[in-house]
């Protein structure tokens, strides 16, 4: 988890995350966005969940992957880094909530050992809520 030094939601807690560059895959944009970010190379990133979230016209694309040499430190976008067990997440400290969604499904996942695609679609409501519609 990396403390977010930018806005926005600075002070925040997110993943670390990002948009793509050109001529660039998905995996290989999510493991440099987590090198920029937390300082840590990633190996055998698969996909975990995918939002829509037309509101802001963005899709989110969250992976799972090895933390190579189990090292981490912040990047020039974030303040901290952390790895966190579910106790360690600072729950009301969360940036977005899809970051949030992904979280509470994959510590769920994680008590079955089983981590399927989880997808969805998550949309702003009036006064600011999220309704979050799960496909899986």
């Amino acid at each position: 988890m990396c403390k977010r030094a930018i806005e926005p939601r600075y002070g925040k807690w997110t993943f670390p995350a990002g948009f793509m560059e050109n001529e660039e895959t998905v995996s290989e944009a999510a493991a440099r966005e987590t090198h920029e970010e937390a300082t840590a190379k990633v190996e055998g990133l698969t996909l975990y969940s995918l939002y829509s979230l037309p509101h802001i016209n963005q899709v989110y694309m969250v992976f799972r992957g090895v933390l190579v040499e189990g090292n981490a430190s912040p990047g020039a976008e974030s303040l901290e880094v952390a790895l966190m067990n579910e106790n360690d997440v600072p729950w009301q400290e969360i940036a977005f909530p899809v970051i949030r969604e992904s979280l509470e499904l994959y510590f769920e996942d994680k008590q079955k050992n089983s981590f399927p695609l989880h997808y969805g679609d998550m949309r702003r409501q009036a006064g600011h809520d999220v309704e979050i519609i799960r496909y899986r």
